[in-house]
């Protein structure tokens, strides 16, 4: 006999804050996605190299913004929360990161997406902090854009040459726990947060 259990699914749009295909913050999130519990459903966006540099003419001559960055303030707009992995330049976030921030935070025809939208950050670096300086100023800007910025737990994962397989995969089992609790705690402050949820189509589970 099969019995089937509906579960909503809460999508969380995963925005790495490197370009490079194979940053250690993109294997940080595909690892995450690996982690998170079934009621999560994570999607590692891809396409943030579409979204220009800034340009206030360039906002008035396309009040709803360029083709690159509508497609990510759609994709966060559709997202029940946003989960950041950012690298550490120069002791500070990516201008990549920053650049993104910067539009999804502007006024839109089509609303606004990052008031009051659950956030988590985490980060890996090669070095030995972990991101910790990338990610006090990733919450800064956020808290300035209205996000809800989840407090705790952090992750922040140093050396990260040492945590992954040449093909990218993580075979750190303390960090893999660290993700896992990490996602759990998310899913917690979604609901804390956006107590309102439930509109969306079930993710149907099947049991034997």
């Amino acid at each position: 006999m099969t019995v089937f259990h509906t579960t909503p699914a809460r999508r969380v749009l995963c925005l790495p804050g490197s370009l490079r295909r194979d940053s250690w913050n993109r294997r940080l999130l595909q690892a995450a996605v690996a982690q998170a519990p079934a009621t999560l459903q994570l999607d590692v966006y891809d396409a943030l190299s579409a979204v220009p540099l800034f340009d206030e003419d360039l906002e008035r001559r396309e009040p709803a913004g360029p083709a690159g960055v509508q497609a990510l303030r759609a994709a966060l707009a559709a997202a029940d929360g946003l989960l950041i992995a950012t690298p550490e330049y120069n002791h500070a976030m990516p201008g990549v990161l920053k650049n993104a921030l910067d539009w999804l935070s502007r006024e839109s025809p089509a609303g606004d997406v990052l008031p009051e939208k659950p956030v988590a950050v985490l980060g890996a670096s090669s070095g030995p902090w972990g991101t910790r300086l990338a990610q006090a100023s990733l919450r800064q800007v956020l808290h300035t854009c209205g996000a809800l910025v989840m407090p705790a737990p952090t992750l922040f994962v140093a050396n990260a040459a040492s945590r992954f397989d040449a093909g990218g995969a993580l075979t750190d089992l303390a960090i893999a726990q660290s993700l896992q609790d990490f996602t759990l705690a998310f899913e917690r402050w979604m609901e804390r947060t956006a107590p309102s949820f439930g509109n969306r189509e079930p993710a149907v589970t099947a049991r034997r």
